[in-house]
């Protein structure tokens, strides 16, 4: 079954009201909030930590979504998460600003991006955690394990053996959240995540095709190969994205919906809408 955005009682924010919204949202211990900025970015608050997971915020002329937040308003933020080095995932002119604004708000990259991040940023080192595939990195109280990703092609740098996509699982007392990051599927990664018992799991389902390809343009999983992965993982909600953001890289959420809706109708999935809170509750 889902949820659509029309079934909650919050409506699209942006800017100030957006910021107030997730500074001013109370949450019990059972509870987890949620914001999407568009494409697979998110805002996450857990356990009173405010997490931006691949938050893409800069101004461009092919976003079809305008960015909901500007780096000088985002005062709020515990920990940053950046999947990969691609713009809409981490998003360079936005950290630039940002940690020129921010003194205390540490990030977590694929270790291959950390000294590189480090020194375009000139932040310092011990604000900066690199992460691996299977790597655990424990933040103020948040314990984050990088699962590699498959961006098209599932790539590995040679002399480190590092992988420069990842996803990012994220664990608290009482959660466990599964952010793919930009994924297709490979042998064994279903393997690797059955150990974990998700709350919620982010997937992208915007697919992938030739035409994309040859604009380098790298794809993900179709919204059948996302529902399949999450038919056989369970999570308690499924939330669809990386869509609606680039004309020629997006897809309709409700087809997945749909598809899960008749081949898991026991598994919860959410459309959101951007800016708009949701809650979840264990």
């Amino acid at each position: 079954m889902f949820t659509s955005p029309e079934e909650s009682e919050y409506t699209m924010l942006k800017n100030k009201e957006l910021v107030n919204d997730i500074n001013n949202c109370t949450l019990d211990i059972n509870e987890v909030a949620f914001w999407w900025l568009g494409q697979h970015s998110f805002v996450l608050k857990i356990n009173n930590s405010i997490l931006y997971i691949d938050p893409f915020l800069s101004d461009r002329s092919d976003r079809l979504l305008p960015p909901l937040l500007n780096a000088e308003e985002i005062v709020n933020a515990n920990l940053i998460l950046g999947s990969h080095d691609h713009i809409d995932h981490i998003d360079h002119p936005l950290l630039q600003q940002f940690v020129k604004l921010n003194s205390t708000t540490k990030l977590i990259v694929p270790e291959l991006l950390r000294n590189s991040l480090i020194e375009e940023l000139k932040i310092s080192p011990d604000r900066v955690f690199g992460c691996g595939d299977n790597f655990t990195v424990q933040v103020d109280g948040i314990k984050v394990t990088g699962i590699a990703a498959a961006h098209e092609f599932f790539d590995q740098d040679t002399k480190t053996g590092h992988f420069p996509y990842l996803g990012f699982i994220i664990e608290t007392d009482n959660f466990t959240i599964y952010h793919s990051g930009d994924t297709c599927l490979y042998e064994g990664m279903e393997t690797k995540l059955q150990k974990w018992d998700f709350d919620i799991a982010f997937v992208p389902i915007n697919g992938r095709d030739a035409k994309r390809l040859r604009a380098n343009c790298l794809g993900n999983m179709t919204y059948q190969e996302a529902a399949d992965l999450c038919g056989n993982l369970k999570p308690k909600l499924i939330v669809p994205a990386h869509y609606g953001m680039f004309a020629g890289n997006t897809i309709d959420p409700k087809l997945f919906t749909d598809y899960m809706d008749i081949k898991y109708p026991n598994l919860k999935t959410h459309i959101c809408t951007p800016g708009q809170r949701y809650i979840y509750k264990k």
